[in-house]
C-alpha cells in the first residue's frame, strides 16, 4: 500500500520550531520545508532530473515570503516543466540571465562599450562630438531600451523630425553611428543581426558642399585683412600658424610646446592629435618660428601655444578662426578648413610634388596597399616647398602690412 503525506497547514508550518540540525516538513509530490537551525525556512522541490534522471532539490524561495499556496503553484508549474523534460533549475537561470541582459545591454551601455573602442581611433575632438550628438538626439528617447529590441522603424521614427528641421548632414551621422553600435552589438552576441541596415534610404541625402575657400589670387585680400582686423594677437598668430603650417584647425588650435622643437625646427603632433591617427611632423619656417616668438612671452609659460582667452589653462577653440573669418567679412567664402586648401591648390598650381602636398596635408594614402608600405612622410624633401609656401603668403602681404615676419606682425598688431 502506498505511504500517504498529510498535507501541510500554515499553521504548522508557521510553528515549526528550529532544532540543532536542519529537518524537512513534507507537503507531498516532492514539495518540502527546511528548517534551518537559525530558524530560517526554505522551500524546495525534490524531483527527478529530466536528463541526468537523479534526484534533486530546487529551491522554489523562503517563507514566509514565499506562501504554502504559492509555492504549491510554482512547485506545479516547476512539475510542468520537468514533464516537458525541461530542467525547472536551469529554466530559471537562463530566464535570469535572459532579464540581466535585458536591463544591461541597453543601448546606453551597449554604446558606451562601443564608444570606448572608438575613441582610441579618433580625435578628441571628434570623439567629444560624436558623444554629444548621441546624448542630444538619441538617449533622451532611447538611452534604457535594450538593443535587442530595437528596430528600424523606432529609429527612423526618432530621427525624421531632426530631417523635418532641415538638419540631413546630422540625421546621416547619426544613422551612421547608430549602425556602428548596432554592428558592434551583433559582434558581441547581443543581437543576431544589426536591424538598421539601410536605414539612410528612409532619409533625404545631404547636398555636398564644397569647402568654401579662396582662389590663390585672393590671398593678398586674406593677408591685407588679417593685418588690419580688429581681433585678439592670439586669434591673429593662430590664424596665420594654420595658413603657415597647412594643419587642421583642431590640430592648431590645439598646438602645445612640448611639441614644438625649435632647435630642429620640427613641429610633431602626436597620433593621438591627428584625424588618421599618425604622428604628423611639419617643418618650421623662418615664418612659423617668428610666429611662436611672438607667443612666447604670452603662453611659453604654458602647456598651449594658442591658449583660450576665458581659460588659459585650455587651448582655444578649434572655431576660433571660423568665428574670426565671418567677422572679416569672409562669411561663406572660407571657412579654417579652406585654409588648408587654398594652401593645396596654390602649392599644386606651382607643379609641386602631388606626394609632397598630400604629406604636408596628412593625408593618407587612399590605396591601402600602397598606404601600408609607404610609410615616409618626406619631411626632407617637404622643407623647400614649405619655405616656398611661407615666402608666398609673406611676398602676399602688402609694404607694411606685411604680418608674416614677426616685427611687422607686432606693428601692425
Amino acid at each position: 500500500m502506498a505511504k500517504t503525506t498529510t498535507r501541510l497547514s500554515d499553521k504548522e508550518i508557521k510553528a515549526a520550531k528550529p532544532k540543532e540540525k536542519e529537518y524537512m516538513l513534507s507537503d507531498g509530490d516532492g514539495l518540502r520545508v527546511r528548517v534551518k537551525p537559525n530558524g530560517s525556512k526554505l522551500w524546495l522541490l525534490n524531483y527527478t532530473h529530466p536528463i541526468k534522471r537523479k534526484r534533486t532539490n530546487f529551491g522554489l524561495g523562503k517563507y514566509p515570503e514565499l506562501s504554502l499556496a504559492n509555492a504549491r503553484k510554482v512547485a506545479l508549474d516547476a512539475k510542468a516543466l520537468i514533464a516537458q523534460g525541461i530542467d525547472p533549475q536551469e529554466n530559471k537561470k537562463q530566464q535570469q540571465q535572459e532579464l540581466q541582459a535585458t536591463h544591461q545591454h541597453t543601448l546606453f551601455n551597449v554604446s558606451q562599450d562601443w564608444f570606448a573602442i572608438k575613441q582610441d581611433d579618433i580625435t578628441a575632438n571628434h570623439a567629444t562630438d560624436i558623444w554629444r550628438s548621441l546624448e542630444l538626439h538619441i538617449f533622451p528617447n532611447l538611452a534604457n531600451t535594450p538593443v535587442k529590441v530595437i528596430t528600424a522603424p523606432m529609429v527612423i521614427k526618432l530621427l525624421k523630425p531632426i530631417e523635418a528641421r532641415g538638419s540631413l548632414e546630422t540625421v546621416k551621422r547619426l544613422a551612421q553611428r547608430l549602425n556602428e553600435i548596432m554592428d558592434f552589438a551583433t559582434n558581441c552576441g547581443l543581437v543576431t543581426a544589426n536591424p538598421l541596415t539601410g536605414i539612410k534610404a528612409a532619409f533625404k541625402k545631404p547636398k555636398k558642399e564644397n569647402m568654401a575657400t579662396l582662389q590663390p589670387s585672393e590671398l593678398p585680400e586674406l593677408i591685407n585683412a588679417i593685418a588690419n582686423a580688429s581681433i585678439k594677437r592670439i586669434t591673429r598668430c593662430l590664424i596665420e600658424w594654420q595658413l603657415h603650417t597647412m594643419t587642421r584647425p583642431s590640430e592648431a588650435a590645439g598646438a602645445r610646446w612640448e611639441e614644438i622643437d625649435l632647435e630642429a625646427k620640427v613641429w610633431t603632433i602626436p597620433p593621438a592629435r591627428m584625424k588618421k591617427r599618425r604622428e604628423h611632423r611639419i617643418p618650421l619656417t623662418e615664418q612659423a618660428i617668428a610666429l611662436l616668438e611672438i607667443m612666447k612671452p604670452i603662453s611659453g609659460h604654458r602647456e598651449f601655444v594658442f591658449p583660450s582667452d576665458r581659460d588659459p589653462l585650455k587651448s582655444c577653440n578649434n572655431q576660433t578662426v571660423n568665428m574670426a573669418l565671418k567677422r572679416m567679412g569672409f562669411e561663406g567664402r572660407l571657412v579654417s578648413h579652406g585654409l588648408r586648401s587654398l594652401a593645396s591648390t596654390t602649392l599644386n598650381e606651382q607643379a609641386f610634388e602631388a606626394d609632397l602636398v598630400e604629406a604636408a596635408l596628412a593625408h593618407v594614402d587612399s590605396n591601402q596597399v600602397r598606404s601600408t608600405y609607404n610609410r615616409t612622410d618626406y619631411l626632407e624633401r617637404r622643407i623647400p616647398m614649405m619655405d616656398w609656401w611661407s615666402g608666398h603668403i609673406e611676398k602676399s602681404a602688402q609694404g607694411s602690412l606685411s604680418v608674416t615676419s614677426a616685427l611687422a606682425l607686432q606693428a601692425a598688431i
